[in-house]
């Protein structure tokens, strides 16, 4: 008999998380050094955040309809590969031109690849586990794109020291690890499923948002619970602009970066493992509770070893929620519209998480960032309180 690991984590996952550590390695080998690039080329402030906007939204809503392209199809490796693709190519190419359009255009492209490929990988995660061992296949894949997360910076970060300012050359030097990626998809294979009949042959763009108000109960309320936290859960930056507020360096910050992402990749796995075992509702119930720590604790912090612990528990959060979230709503999706079922998650999540950054920046702006950590964690507590009494675990009824 084989060990228990080799059974939850088959050739797929493996391959998979293979595949997503190469394109986070590429991804966040351009994170710390996007901004500097787009200054360098003539983007100003507002520039930057228009593209940024554009291609963000595009990434979040297009995971919507290709997860639905996905169900309807039956099939999963097409869109895998072609998602991963598209942000391979998107590397050099941002680097080849310099014209504002141009430039437009490569980093959507890099958006879509991650819209084109979510919810069909997802859904490939899904069909390699049960019930039973979903949070561990999802926390594992978490786990390795995240390892890639903090590769990435760190590589970047020793290219700078050794060619500080070279940052087209490193854009070319992404797509290395980029073309690795798909290179590993084509070792792929996928269950064959039967292409669902519809009346209509292609969805509309937006009528994921039908999905939604259609599905069952007790996907809407999971679905409900997930966007009100989003609301609230506002982009990392603003915990990074923290520490900038207190004084700390640019090298600095990346360097924090760089321990959140090994710390979430490390609890990975473990929460997963949690989630299997003590309850996938409560583990993350949990990480709400750390959120809501981490938050409060950024209200007092003032030195290295509270922002240390801060960030450790910063990873320990991201663990016992991102991977797990998906465990959960895969369980409670049918398996047919597994792709569907979080391609809606995803794409009405980047709606809601534009809305909380922007929310926090006002927040910031009229009441200064105490106020915004404080209040936030305060929410975080009320969030905790919903999962716990409103919305039901896996494996209870959620017929309509």
């Amino acid at each position: 008999m084989k060990p228990a690991t080799q059974r939850i984590l088959s050739r797929t996952v493996i391959l998979l998380g293979v595949v997503s550590l190469f394109t986070d390695m590429a991804s966040e080998m351009l994170y710390p050094v996007m901004p500097l690039y787009l200054e360098s080329i003539g983007f100003g402030v507002v520039g930057i955040g228009v593209l940024e906007g554009i291609a963000q939204a595009t990434a979040g809503l297009s995971k919507g309809w290709f997860g639905q392209l996905s169900d309807r199809s039956g099939r999963r490796l097409p869109f895998v590969q072609w998602g991963y693709a598209l942000s391979a190519l998107s590397k050099p190419l941002m680097a080849l031109w310099t014209a504002p359009l141009w430039v437009l255009f490569a980093r959507t492209l890099d958006r879509l690849g991650k819209g084109v490929r979510t919810g069909a990988r997802d859904a490939l995660l899904s069909d390699e586990a049960t019930p039973a061992t979903k949070a561990r296949v999802f926390g594992f894949h978490r786990g390795m794109d995240t390892l890639g997360a903090a590769i990435g910076p760190a590589l970047a970060l020793l290219f700078l020291l050794v060619w500080p300012g070279r940052y087209q050359l490193l854009f070319f030097i992404a797509f290395v690890p980029g073309v690795l990626a798909v290179l590993t998809t084509f070792f792929l294979r996928e269950k064959t499923q039967a292409a669902r009949v519809y009346p209509q042959p292609r969805p509309g763009f937006f009528s994921f948002v039908k999905y939604a108000g259609g599905a069952g109960v007790g996907y809407r309320r999971l679905l409900t619970g997930l966007l009100l936290f989003a609301l609230i859960n506002s982009s990392d930056f603003f915990l990074l602009l923290m520490l900038k507020h207190q004084g700390i360096s640019d090298q600095a910050l990346i360097g924090v970066y760089i321990f959140y992402n090994l710390s979430y990749a490390a609890a990975s796995y473990p929460a997963g493992i949690l989630a299997d075992r003590w309850g996938i509702r409560r583990t993350f119930i949990t990480g709400l509770l750390i959120f809501a720590a981490v938050y409060a604790g950024m209200t007092r912090a003032g030195g290295w070893p509270e922002f240390g612990l801060i960030f450790l528990l910063y990873g320990f959060y991201a663990a016992a929620t991102e991977g797990v979230a998906k465990a959960w709503i895969s369980n409670i999706a049918k398996k047919e519209e597994t792709a569907t079922a979080i391609g809606t998650y995803e794409a009405l999540r980047s709606v809601a998480t534009l809305l909380a950054s922007s929310l926090a920046g006002l927040l910031w702006y009229a009441l200064g960032p105490v106020w915004l950590f404080g209040i936030t964690a305060l929410a975080a507590l009320l969030m905790a309180g919903l999962f716990a009494f409103c919305v039901p675990p896996p494996g209870r009824s959620t017929a309509s």
